[in-house]
């Protein structure tokens, strides 16, 4: 059993993890059913990477702008209402009748998802401000069981009787109930007090902590290894279904289940044992195993070691996102909502920049290159999380 470090609000944490469980479910809404979606609405890979940019882009404005918005007005309100229009933004999906309509709506599902990914993820933070290691792997492994969960249910339903809309609108209902929760829970404001409003009238205020200065350079530096992480997470998840297409749609859905399972191995293996090591090398050590387990799965010929292979690509990739996020709030403790709101945003940029444009890569120059990209992501990632060491030892 799965548990949540003792001594604090339980609620919060909770909802926190419930959020992350349901932004993994939704966002692989797309991707389980990406071949009844280009037939209902005639499209190409091209026509489908551009909704996934589009989410993207929506996705990065929630992520960047919740944690501004969480400083000035507070956490419950900014994750009540993104989880209010994440639901509402995944029902209108499933009721569009027609394709610019969809790809329009996919903009107002991604605002609220991205708003709910960065306020979880302040929120965790903010709650356990000790052996944030173990924490942030809890929460993000919610994120993976939402994420492995939705193929094998989705392909299984949408493989029977069930259209695929149904889906679509049953997930965003059930979103309205995380943010009743979001409403009613105790939490932690997330309110950031600048140095004039934490000293009116005593004369003492302090100076307002800052991100920038002498840390803008390992920021910078962590936002890269968060982007390019990103990039190559959402690129894989996105596209292996299609990369697989070959493959009956059961056995492409049970792929990407199982990477999807690997993360979530990797980030419950790495809650247990993060904390017994330097933080920024065990995520290095995870993002180099990430990019060979990569390669292998996608240049090797035979269908069920690739598929292995991805599974074990998985394992890799689990700790590293929440790894980079437990580093940041250590470095930053008191700008918890800031932080994870930007890095959340770097998240989605390289969400935004990348794996759309393996739709394009896909019909110029073949899908099995623009997967070769995702490695090359990976190693960059890698060398990035190394420069970070490289400026700590300095």
């Amino acid at each position: 059993m799965i548990r949540i470090p003792r001594g604090r609000p339980a609620a919060a944490a909770v909802l926190g993890c419930l959020g992350l469980l349901t932004i993994g479910w939704t966002g692989l809404l797309i991707p389980s059913v990406i071949r009844s979606i280009k037939l209902t609405f005639d499209q190409t890979d091209a026509g489908i990477g551009l909704v996934y940019l589009l989410y993207s882009l929506a996705y990065g404005v929630g992520s960047f702008g919740g944690g501004p918005a969480t400083e000035r007005i507070g956490r419950r309100r900014v994750l009540t209402g993104a989880a209010v229009v994440h639901g509402a933004g995944i029902i209108s999906l499933g009721l569009a009748p027609n394709w610019t309509l969809f790809v329009a709506l996919t903009l107002l599902a991604g605002l609220g998802a991205g708003a709910l990914d960065g306020g979880s993820n302040g929120l965790f933070l903010e709650l356990f401000r000790s052996g944030r290691g173990r924490a942030m792997n809890l929460l993000h492994l919610f994120f993976s069981i939402g994420a492995l969960s939705a193929p094998l249910v989705v392909g299984s339903l949408v493989g029977g009787s069930v259209r695929w809309q149904v889906v679509l609108i049953g997930s965003g209902a059930a979103v309205f109930l995380l943010a009743l929760g979001f409403g009613l829970a105790p939490m932690p404001s997330g309110r950031h007090r600048t140095a004039r409003t934490a000293g009116a009238g005593d004369g003492t205020a302090p100076a307002a902590p800052s991100i920038r200065g002498r840390v803008a350079l390992p920021l910078v530096l962590l936002g890269l290894a968060m982007c390019t992480y990103a990039a190559s997470e959402v690129g894989v998840s996105n596209w292996l279904v299609r990369f697989l297409e070959p493959a009956p749609l059961s056995t492409a859905t049970l792929a990407l289940s199982l990477y999807w399972g690997g993360l979530a191995v990797g980030r419950f293996v790495s809650s247990q044992i993060a904390d017994r090591f330097d933080h920024v090398r065990f995520s290095v050590a995870c993002a180099f195993g990430l990019s060979v387990a990569l390669l292998g799965a996608i240049v090797i010929p035979s269908l069920p070691i690739s598929i292995a292979l991805f599974g074990v690509c998985g394992i890799a990739s689990g700790p590293v996102f929440p790894m980079i996020m437990a580093i940041a709030g250590e470095r930053h403790a008191d700008r918890s909502a800031a932080v994870s709101g930007l890095l959340t945003g770097f998240s989605v940029v390289g969400g935004t920049g990348y794996p759309p444009l393996m739709g394009v890569l896909s019909v110029t120059v073949g899908l099995t290159v623009a997967m070769l990209g995702t490695v090359v992501l990976g190693l960059v990632c890698a060398v990035a999380l190394l420069a970070v060491d490289r400026q700590r030892v300095g």
